[in-house]
């Protein structure tokens, strides 16, 4: 077995963007993929490094670009800058991850029927987009996720089976959010679970989640937990 990486270039309208993927190449025919949402940071080494863990998991993994090639916020102020647009505008948010589920689609090693879509923090928002949007994913997979429903884009049936996993003490996503997240799903249809981390907030997969007064800290049991979730989670609708 050998993990191959490399990036490739894809579009939204005239905005270059730049993936990163991952398979495992002693898989000789096409193969389940899924796309990776980055960070309100851009898509860097983290999620890279996700990207390779799903590949030794035997599917093709794709760490999309929201922002464009290159782009990294390198503090919380320019973090907070590359995402508002995406928040204040969530068809601009939706247009783009669209841009992304085509672009995986594309390549050569991508089994078409079966994508699913991961994401962490702001990206764990644009995951849900884009099953929101009704995109014919097998599932979605939110850690730490903003769960926030959009305003101003068309309502459309949820295809995808839904896993939100959440820490229980997030300041960034209040136990009244989740709720609203959970009768979200409900109404929309979908195949939904949330699952909740006790004494664990926001950021909780990353270990470099070290600021717990803005309410991000890593926690090693909830980084273990859920993913091992995310592989029974993958197994169910990907295999």
């Amino acid at each position: 077995m050998a993990i191959v990486t490399n990036t490739i270039n894809y579009l939204d309208g005239d905005v270059v963007l730049e993936a990163f993927f991952a398979f495992d190449d002693a898989i000789s025919t096409p193969r389940p993929a899924v796309l990776i949402h980055h960070t309100w940071v851009g898509r860097d080494g983290f999620v890279e490094g996700k990207a390779r863990k799903i590949a030794e998991l035997g599917y093709l993994g794709f760490a999309i670009d929201m922002y464009g090639k290159g782009i990294l916020g390198a503090s919380p102020e320019e973090n907070a800058k590359l995402m508002a647009p995406f928040m204040e505008n969530r068809a601009l948010l939706r247009k783009r991850v669209l841009a992304g589920f085509t672009a995986i689609k594309q390549l050569p090693w991508t089994d078409q029927n079966k994508i699913a879509a991961i994401g962490f923090c702001f990206g764990g928002l644009c995951a849900l987009d884009l099953a929101r949007a009704g995109a014919d994913l097998k599932g979605v997979i939110s850690f730490h996720g903003l769960l926030k429903a959009p305003t101003g884009v068309e309502a459309c049936a949820v295809k995808a089976k839904i896993l939100a996993l959440h820490g229980h003490d997030d300041p960034l996503v209040k136990p009244e959010q989740v709720l609203a997240f959970q009768q979200e799903m409900t109404a929309a249809g979908a195949d939904w679970q949330v699952h909740s981390y006790g004494h664990t907030v926001h950021g909780f997969t990353n270990p470099a989640a070290n600021n717990p007064q803005f309410g991000t800290v890593y926690n090693a049991d909830a980084d273990r937990r859920s993913w091992r979730t995310l592989g029974n989670f993958l197994e169910e609708i990907l295999v």
